[in-house]
């Protein structure tokens, strides 16, 4: 894919992914995420109406595919899971991770996600 492509679908997943951002209490910025996907750091999963973020983690002795970023149609988001499953498993992760909004536990409970933890922040 070209560059300017890249540009491009980048600027289509823009408000989604800045909405994203800052729900997430702005862990990362706009450009590091740009910066990110360009470096090959992380994976950009665009969609007509929606797009996911990820970027693989690696443990002492396994690897995981942490989705930080999805935003734009739910439905559309999950229809993209099992490609992005399945490119996980490709690249030797044997788990994925999540962190996002309780509203998100429900629909993705449905496509065999559980809780696994809780994430819990103090502000200082």
């Amino acid at each position: 894919m070209a560059k300017h492509e890249n540009i491009n679908i980048l600027e289509h997943c823009r408000p989604w992914l800045e909405a994203a951002i800052e729900r997430s209490g702005g862990l990362n910025t706009w450009d590091e995420v740009v910066n990110g996907i360009a470096a090959g750091k992380m994976q950009l999963w665009p969609a007509e109406r929606g797009c996911i973020i990820t970027e693989i983690v690696v443990y002492h002795h396994t690897k995981c595919l942490h989705v930080f970023l999805a935003g734009g149609e739910l439905d559309e988001i999950l229809q993209m899971t099992e490609n992005v499953k399945e490119w996980a498993k490709s690249q030797g992760c044997s788990f994925a991770s999540f962190d996002g909004r309780f509203g998100w536990q429900k629909p993705l409970e449905k496509l065999g996600w559980k809780p696994h933890s809780i994430t819990m922040h103090l502000e200082f």
